[in-house]
Order: structure tokens, then sequence, then C-alpha cells
């Protein structure tokens, strides 16, 4: 039997050169929205990890904002406050945590829902993310999602190389 989309899995630790891009506590969609908006201006100025051109950089930040996006909402619909998010970069790399207090409830994936109603959004950040998984910490649920900036560029290269993993 195959792991589930969504299993339970270490966050991967970004080690001591890594940086915080930024922290926030969501408590509405519409925090959510000037988040995300705050997010995505501090890595368009960074300009994203030595050696990546514009190009795989605007890709990369194309699909971590849709993580965030995803991901966010769903602990806001989902979970249970406080909702914590945090984006922190490392190497050629972003990792996007988002926890709250629901500690005992893991994503779950929606399963024959119509995709017109929803529910397509942990299927989505699977797709587009290298490595992504939950894990307890503390009582908190953390859901994450990593995503490689060369990965984009990589498949783009050559076809079939560097595909998002799907868990």
């Amino acid at each position: 039997m195959s792991e589930p989309m969504w299993g339970q899995r270490r966050r991967p630790d970004p080690g001591p050169a890594a940086s915080s891009v930024g922290r926030w506590e969501p408590i509405s969609p519409s925090d959510l929205a000037l988040d995300r908006r705050e997010l995505a201006t501090a890595l368009r100025h960074d300009g994203g990890p030595a050696g990546a051109d514009a190009d795989a950089v605007e890709d990369a930040l194309e699909r971590l904002l849709l993580a965030y996006e995803e991901l966010t909402s769903n602990a806001l619909r989902h979970g249970r406050a406080p909702i914590e998010v945090a984006v922190t970069a490392f190497g050629t790399s972003w990792l996007l945590d988002v926890s709250d207090a629901a500690g005992d409830q893991p994503p779950m994936p929606a399963v024959d829902r119509d995709p017109a109603r929803g529910g397509i959004g942990l299927r989505l950040v699977a797709r587009i993310c290298s490595a992504h998984g939950w894990c307890t910490r503390q009582g908190r649920k953390s859901v994450w999602a990593c995503i490689d900036v060369l990965e984009g560029a990589a498949s783009k290269a050559h076809p079939g190389a560097g595909s998002p993993a799907t868990g």
C-alpha cells in the first residue's frame, strides 16, 4: 500500500545558515491576503538564491504564494487558533510552515468531492512542492511545504526531471 499523500513526516531542518523571510499570525482571510502580499514583496526584493535566474525565482515564488494561500486558508477554515505561518529561506529552497492548535486533526485531502466545491488545495500543494508533510510539535499541528527555486528551472530545461514529489 502506498504512503498517504499528506503523511506525517518530520519537517526539514533548514540548518544554521537559514534566514527567516517572515512570520505571520493571520486571524481572518483579509489578514491572509495582506500577509501574502507582504511575503511577495519581501521575496521579490530579495531576488532569490545566488545563481538562480529571474524566471526560476518568479516561478518558485508563484508556487510558494499558491502554497501559502492554500495551507493558510485551510488552517483558518479547519484548524484551531492561533494560526502561525513562517517562511524560511535555506540553500535554494523556501520552507513554508503553517501551524495551528488542532494537533489532533491531520490535514485531510478531500475525497470524491466535486472540485467546483473546493477541496483540491492539499493535492495542488503536493504537486507544486519538492517536499511536503505534517507533524505535531508541542501539541500543535505543523503543515509544511518546501519549494525549491531551481526545481522549476530543471524541469523546463529537461522535461520529466525535477517533477514535484507527490508523497
